[in-house]
């Protein structure tokens, strides 16, 4: 783990899973963009120990676990501001919030032993129409990426340096992407097209890496999420249980589904495909001697 200078006062914290940028401020104090995920927070905290850091501020993207999970510890042990977006803040302030927001099929009891750590308050609410947020006393700037998850959001820090989020994914987590996540795919391919006119000095995103220039990667993600969907589109017969469907998917794209948990992140990501199938007029939906079925259109 290791951090590089960005610019100005924007750096970025080089994990093995994701990019993790901060803002620094006066008297090694720094503002996080996500805290990555619980496992990760020995690493982290020894390099905030040896660099004098303590975190005055976290601004969040979104509430998914990878994101998230060192937010209530930091906020506890640091006394940290914590902003995140109205739409979707609501699923951090209770286990059942957060079980109803990720559709986990298991009991209470169950999330609360597995997710307990996820569950915070949160001192800032980031409204739809608002553009700027000041944390710690510094404004960032707003772009609303909807798509990913319901109430998305990237960041600009003072020097212009623009954190995606997942509002992108980089060429390399492609590669070995079976079927990348979007709660709402419509809304998330129109999130990356908004990203064309946004003019930055760096771009930084969470599934991994630091660019210059965006505009092919945003090229290749389109691409590659409707590569995704056509594919899913050809699974599809004339009429085709949803059961049926996830198995096909799951064999196809060879997913390896090893917890209950694993589960319901994969019908959460095949369910926002079929939806956008169906928005496309590509397939439809239909209910048969009580089944959910879907076929393509003629």
């Amino acid at each position: 783990m290791n951090i590089q200078k960005i610019k100005g006062n924007t750096f970025c914290i080089d994990t093995q899973m994701a990019d993790i940028p901060f803002y620094k401020i006066e008297n090694k104090r720094i503002i996080l963009l996500d805290t990555g995920v619980r496992n990760q927070r020995e690493e982290l905290e020894n390099l905030f120990k040896k660099n004098h850091f303590k975190v005055a501020g976290i601004l969040c993207s979104h509430p998914h676990v990878d994101h998230i999970g060192n937010v209530a510890y930091f906020k506890e042990k640091y006394h940290c501001q914590v902003a995140m977006p109205a739409g979707e803040a609501w699923a951090c302030r209770s286990f059942s919030n957060f079980k109803i927001y990720n559709n986990i099929h298991a009991p209470l009891s169950i999330v609360k032993k597995h997710y307990g750590h996820l569950i915070f308050d949160i001192d800032k609410l980031i409204l739809e129409q608002q553009n700027i947020i000041n944390i710690c006393g510094i404004p960032f700037s707003i772009i609303h990426t909807p798509g990913h998850s319901p109430d998305h959001i990237s960041m600009i820090t003072p020097d212009n340096v623009l954190y995606i989020g997942d509002a992108l994914i980089s060429s390399e987590v492609m590669k070995g992407a079976k079927m990348p996540y979007a709660f709402n795919l419509k809304e998330d391919l129109e999130s990356k097209r908004k990203l064309y006119n946004l003019s930055c000095s760096n771009y930084i995103i969470a599934h991994k890496g630091i660019y210059e220039d965006i505009s092919k990667l945003i090229d290749k993600n389109i691409e590659f999420y409707q590569y995704r969907a056509k594919r899913i589109e050809d699974f599809i017969g004339e009429k085709v249980d949803w059961e049926k469907i996830f198995e096909r998917v799951v064999e196809r794209f060879h997913i390896h589904i090893t917890s209950i948990f694993k589960h319901d992140v994969i019908e959460r990501m095949l369910k926002s495909y079929l939806d956008y199938l169906v928005e496309m007029e590509k397939i439809e939906m239909i209910l048969e001697d009580g089944k959910i079925k879907y076929k393509k259109r003629i």
